[in-house]
């Protein structure tokens, strides 16, 4: 039996965070802290001072072990702050872990921050050549690569520019194709291809489909797009504040995830979210779901108020999973909604009796315009859980579809 190609052991990394102590208001308070400071300084007249500091140990990454096999592709997931880039920067040798042991059997290229990787002096040509020499291959090895790097990457007009000239787009085309074409066994990959264009995003998770599956390589990627990680990973490990909370198949540690998010930010009711745009015209104050089963279709009331009375109102609401579109509702494509609605008002949506969603956690995003300009718009407005579906799972070991409405099929043999 092989040996894993990555071993993380009890893998921590722990920084020291200064706190400016809360300014003196009153006389009294400075000169006791006038005083204290004085006496520190004798007792310790070399030391620094921190009479008005305060350290904290913020631990971003806490006592972290798996393995990885060759040929593995495993998304990192987990919230803002998790510790996910913390662990790529440590699998790359950027910053030494405050504890534990890495085992890396194979050559490492990384793709993590914009504007590292390449020396901002040297032309992407001379760049290429570089990345080369760090991953140990000879010359005539990434000559051999060069052409194809070039025509992937789409900068052949700018190769003999220094990079620091380049665009963020033109720098992760041209980092990624070093990257994925140079042979390197790992591949380390953090959100920053989310800086390209979507036709570059596309071409990105083909290539790395290929290295993965017909060349055998291995990757670990980061994305908040759930979507990409189930298309793109047979393996997943969820972080958060640091710890490892699962790893497992991709599927089951999405919806590990999508869980932990909910009950994070389920309890912040609509009307109190702060992170929502629009020009603040009408203002989406309430969303209620009911429980959906087998024996209930799904509905939805939408409560709003404005200063005003709206006139030609239009409402688009989008249930998504792992970031895509499931279904669209847009109130243009229904014949009778009215062209003016109050100050304040209720909305009920309902779908139809044979529309089933698979079992999962899904969001609901919405958005509000008034005379075509936007209004209210929250994403992930609101979440929720569908734990029952006729006939899933029961014949059908292999179903991956999103909505399951009733069929009637017939044949003629």
């Amino acid at each position: 039996m092989s040996k894993p190609i990555i071993t993380v052991e009890h893998l921590s990394k722990y920084y020291q965070i200064s706190h400016r102590r809360r300014g003196v208001d009153t006389f009294v308070e400075s000169a006791t802290a006038f005083g204290k400071g004085l006496i520190e300084r004798l007792r310790h007249p070399f030391s620094p001072n921190r009479v008005h500091m305060d350290l904290e140990e913020f631990h971003a990454l806490d006592d972290v072990s798996f393995e990885v096999e060759p040929g593995d592709r495993v998304g990192i997931i987990g919230r803002n702050g998790a510790g996910k880039s913390t662990l790529l920067k440590l699998l790359s040798r950027i910053t030494e872990p405050t504890k534990g042991r890495i085992i890396m059997r194979g050559r490492v290229a990384s793709l993590l921050e914009v504007g590292t990787g390449f020396h901002p002096e040297l032309s992407g040509r001379e760049n290429i050549y570089l990345n080369g020499a760090i991953l140990g291959m000879k010359r005539s090895e990434v000559k051999a690569k060069f052409d194809e790097i070039v025509e992937f990457s789409g900068v052949e007009k700018f190769l003999d520019t220094p990079v620091k000239r380049y665009s963020s787009g033109m720098y992760v085309r041209l980092a990624f194709a070093v990257a994925a074409h140079l042979e390197p066994e790992i591949l380390l990959i953090d959100e920053v291809l989310a800086v390209g264009d979507s036709e570059f995003q596309k071409k990105c998770v083909g290539k790395m489909g290929d290295i993965a599956e017909k060349e055998g390589r291995t990757i670990l990627f980061i994305s908040h797009n759930m979507g990409l990680i189930k298309q793109l990973c047979n393996k997943g490990i969820l972080l958060d504040q640091g710890q490892k909370i699962m790893e497992a198949e991709a599927s089951p540690v999405i919806d590990c995830y999508e869980l932990l998010r909910r009950n994070n930010q389920g309890f912040i009711p609509v009307g109190q979210r702060k992170d929502r745009s629009g020009n603040g015209e009408v203002r989406i104050t309430n969303i209620e779901l009911n429980e959906p089963d087998i024996d209930q279709n799904i509905q939805m009331t939408i409560r709003y108020e404005s200063n005003s009375p709206l006139t030609h109102p239009r409402l688009a609401v989008s249930i998504n999973k792992y970031c895509q579109t499931i279904i669209f509702m847009d109130s243009n494509l229904i014949d009778h909604f009215p062209t003016e609605l109050p100050c304040r008002g209720t909305i009920h949506i309902a779908l139809p009796d044979d529309f089933f969603l698979p079992p999962g956690f899904y969001d609901i995003n919405i958005a509000f315009f008034i005379e075509g300009a936007l209004g209210d718009y929250i994403q992930n407005a609101y979440s929720f859980e569908t734990k029952t579906c006729p006939g899933y799972g029961q014949r059908m070991p292999l179903a991956e579809g999103f909505c399951f409405p009733k069929q009637k099929w017939t044949f003629e043999l």
